[in-house]
């Protein structure tokens, strides 16, 4: 597995590595207080980190996902509408407060969702079929 991410990640350094060391073509740094971004490559570069962080972030959410299918009846018990539109509000909310469009926030969170939930119901089956 750790050889196949190296070597996603070395393609992706090949393809955009001529790009990534370009200066922009317009504008101010606006990140980090104007501290942050000479290159693309700085740019991907910090994307990247956050894309680790959400991974982590996404795999301890999965873990309480799958426990959560403890609590239900059966797996069509998985989805809750109301608590998925309670979910989106919280979302949006802070988007707005961390200066990220709420829009973004919710589609993004409605994907993950709609992920988890068959996810959910996955581990229902298998982890109920373990079970005397």
């Amino acid at each position: 597995m750790r050889a196949r991410l190296w070597i996603a990640g070395a393609a992706l350094a090949l393809i955009g590595a001529s790009a990534a060391e370009t200066p922009a073509l317009w504008g101010e740094p606006s990140v980090d207080n104007g501290r942050c971004c000479a290159t693309l490559g700085e740019v991907r570069a910090h994307i990247d980190r956050i894309d680790r962080a959400i991974i982590v972030a996404m795999a301890e959410r999965g873990k309480y996902v799958a426990e959560a299918g403890r609590f239900k009846q059966d797996p069509a018990a998985v989805s809750d509408p109301a608590r998925v539109e309670a979910i989106i509000v919280k979302a949006r909310g802070l988007a707005q407060a961390e200066q990220l469009s709420p829009e973004v926030a919710e589609k993004t969170y409605r994907a993950m969702i709609s992920a988890f939930e068959d996810f959910e119901r996955a581990e229902w089956v298998k982890r109920r079929a373990t079970k005397p």
